[in-house]
């Protein structure tokens, strides 16, 4: 059985139990999200007390981000707990009661998470037919047996073979394509019918991917990401209290909101100079090796750095963020890894036009049946959108619906006022259910992970050409050399794209930032025992 490896609850504290040193490290940690909470609260646990948050935005939470609507809440970025045995988020949340109002609904083991297990999803043509749920049902195991033969590839060693070109997309369409015309039983007219559900269901897999396209997602690496057993959750208060338990015991003084970092310099020595930060916001306090230059010019010494701002942060701005630059291997990993954006759009109505059975919504083109890359141009960037599930329960939530989108037309989507978006969906869910009396929802909200100048996206994917070995790239400390002339782990990096097995989830952002916290905590435990282990002169 699969389950996390949470770290062990240490009471030993390395330095006010004797650690000889003449002061205590200043450890900055970069992002307030669930990494560097983790790895902040971790710090504080095993007795460091020279901690710094620098969050470069006006709040805790990093990609979860909670909205009250009335009793709801509704959850723009992270929203399940996936799975229970061992992991911390499940633990989290149990312990401390958030899961006493969980519905039965709520407690999904599908492997594509909707709102709620209960119910029918409803299957809608474009020329606003419902697809029988027979039908659905028998693409849905004939698409599954192929989603584990993707499995395989890494799971068993299985060689990929050269015309799948190593993705997941093209392995999944050229299968599923083979099989469909082979069955003699089918009419031409379902086969299409069939074909353009696979577009369909390839859609909402890069929306679980959080790829612009399942072509972009490697076959050969694509059975590493560990699914931990037991249901997925939704917390009914709101995934920021996971946030808030986790920033309980850290001193509010210690998190600085609104302090976007420019710079980090490692190897630091007294003869460099930092732009324009030699006044008196500069701290040049000798001996430490590392200087956060922020972008309000104020400069702060540090012995360590905990970065754990997203990949797309690093792919957009890794040259300008370091000095000196990052190690080519590591930038290649950076380059190599994929990150993109997965949105959604929660439009609420006054009252339900959909029955009391249907739990989603699913949008399947009947002209996309031979279309290769579900990619489109920007003047179609609403066909990107693949579902929209109904929120559950709705004496919870009112009428209430979550509509999907990825990739470059989320992008598009962030764009557009919130005025065009609702009328676009609306435009859209009349045509697939074929009730032309839809009204437009009453209110709009939706997210923008894409455009947030922090974020730069959704949660990591291992794109072809990459690895799980370009993860253990991205999450190697610095400096690598081990010479007593550099001072050890100046640079560390956590979040969920640095864990090998729960990348783009949460448990695998949280983890990530205790095991950064511990390898401090380790190493200064060994100089400690180190020193006590020196003979009495």
């Amino acid at each position: 059985m699969q389950s996390c490896e949470i770290s062990s609850d240490s009471t030993d504290d390395p330095l006010s139990s004797g650690l000889r040193s003449q002061r205590q490290p200043r450890i900055v940690v970069i992002g307030a999200g669930l990494a560097g909470l983790a790895a902040t609260k971790t710090l504080l646990e095993n007795g460091f007390t020279d901690v710094t948050v620098l969050e470069a935005s006006d709040r805790i939470g990093g990609r979860v981000q909670s909205v009250q609507n009335g009793q709801a809440t509704l959850e723009l970025g992270a929203t399940w707990i996936h799975g229970a045995h061992g992991n911390p988020i499940f633990h989290l949340a149990e312990d401390n009661g958030l899961l006493e109002h969980t519905t039965d609904g709520e407690r999904s083991v599908g492997r594509i998470s909707l709102y709620t297990k209960n119910g029918v999803a409803h299957y809608q043509t474009n020329s606003g037919k419902r697809i029988p749920k027979d039908l659905v049902e028998e693409f849905r195991d004939r698409y599954n047996e192929v989603y584990e033969l993707t499995q395989e590839f890494f799971q068993n060693g299985k060689p990929v073979g050269a015309e799948s070109q190593n993705s997941v997309g093209i392995f999944t369409r050229d299968v599923l394509r083979k099989r469909i015309m082979l069955d003699p039983d089918d009419l031409e007219a379902t086969k299409r019918l069939k074909l353009s559900m696979l577009q369909q269901y390839l859609k909402v897999e890069s929306c679980e991917s959080s790829s612009p396209s399942m072509d972009e997602v490697s076959l050969s690496e694509f059975g590493e990401w560990t699914e931990i057993p037991g249901a997925h959750y939704v917390i009914p208060a709101g995934f920021i209290k996971i946030v808030e338990l986790l920033a309980q015991g850290i001193p509010e003084r210690l998190v600085r909101l609104g302090k976007p970092v420019r710079r980090i310099h490692w190897n630091y020595s007294q003869r460099e100079e930092i732009g324009d930060t030699n006044d008196h916001n500069a701290d040049t306090q000798p001996g430490r090796p590392v200087r956060v230059e922020c972008e309000d010019r104020e400069c702060i010494a540090a012995d360590h750095v905990i970065f754990t701002a997203s990949l797309g942060v690093l792919k957009k701005s890794h040259e300008s963020l370091f000095s000196p630059s990052l190690p080519e291997d590591k930038v290649q990993s950076i380059q190599k890894l994929g990150i993109s954006t997965t949105d959604k759009i929660f439009l609420e109505f006054a009252e339900p036009f959909w029955s009391p059975e249907c739990n989603s919504i699913q949008f399947v083109w009947e002209d996309e049946a031979q279309m290769e890359q579900t990619v489109y141009p920007e003047e179609l960037w609403y066909r990107k959108i693949c579902s929209f599930d109904v929120l559950y329960p709705p004496e919870r939530y009112g009428h209430m619906l979550s509509g999907w989108i990825c990739g470059e037309e989320a992008l598009i989507m962030e764009r557009y006022d919130d005025e065009t978006v609702a009328e676009i969906c609306t435009e859209l869910l009349r045509k697939f259910t074929g009730n032309q009396n839809i009204p437009k929802p009453r209110r709009i909200l939706r997210s923008s992970w894409g455009s947030n100048p922090y974020i730069r996206g959704s949660y990591s994917f291992t794109r072809v050409g990459s690895s799980g070995g370009d993860v253990e790239h991205l999450a190697m400390p610095l400096p690598y050399t081990k010479s007593t002339k550099a001072p050890p782990l100046q640079v560390l990096f956590a979040g969920e794209a640095t864990h090998r097995k729960y990348y783009s989830t949460t448990h695998g952002a949280l983890l990530s930032g205790q095991r950064e916290a511990n390898r401090l905590v380790e190493m200064y435990q060994d100089l400690y025992n180190a020193e006590i282990a020196k003979p009495n002169m």
